[in-house]
């Protein structure tokens, strides 16, 4: 496994444990944080206050993870299972009442100096709102 995989290795076990401070120490300062059908937010100050509303508002562990690097370590992509509890209504989203989700997701990694300098995740948001409502 290179460099990329085992940044992203670690970026998503830390997900997965609920660990966001671990999940920071993988990205850059100056990371580009892509959000599923959102704006690009900038800095790990604003993916850390990302972090904590998707807290609050879900419950989600990433399962059947495979992970993929380019051949010069500069990227990386994974694919995998999103198992979720949409614990606390989501503004402009259905009302969270302890419903559970499946839904298939990817992410896109750009990485400098060992560290993730850009994250794009996507998913089927229709998909999502099917399973909640």
């Amino acid at each position: 496994m290179g460099q990329a995989r085992d940044v992203v290795a670690k970026y998503f076990a830390a997900f997965n444990a609920g660990d966001t401070a671990g999940m920071l120490e993988c990205l850059s300062d100056d990371v580009a944080h892509h959000v599923n059908e959102g704006q690009v937010r900038r800095g790990k100050e604003l993916f850390e206050v990302f972090c904590a509303h998707m807290s609050r508002c879900y419950r989600e562990n990433l399962t059947d993870m495979v992970v993929f690097e380019s051949e010069d370590g500069s990227r990386a992509a994974a694919e995998f299972t999103v198992n979720g509890t949409y614990l606390q209504t989501d503004e402009g989203l259905p009302e969270a009442r302890g419903q559970t989700y499946r839904l298939p997701a990817g992410s896109f990694f750009s990485l400098d100096g060992g560290k993730i300098s850009r994250v794009v995740t996507y998913y089927n948001l229709a998909d999502w709102t099917a399973q909640v409502s």
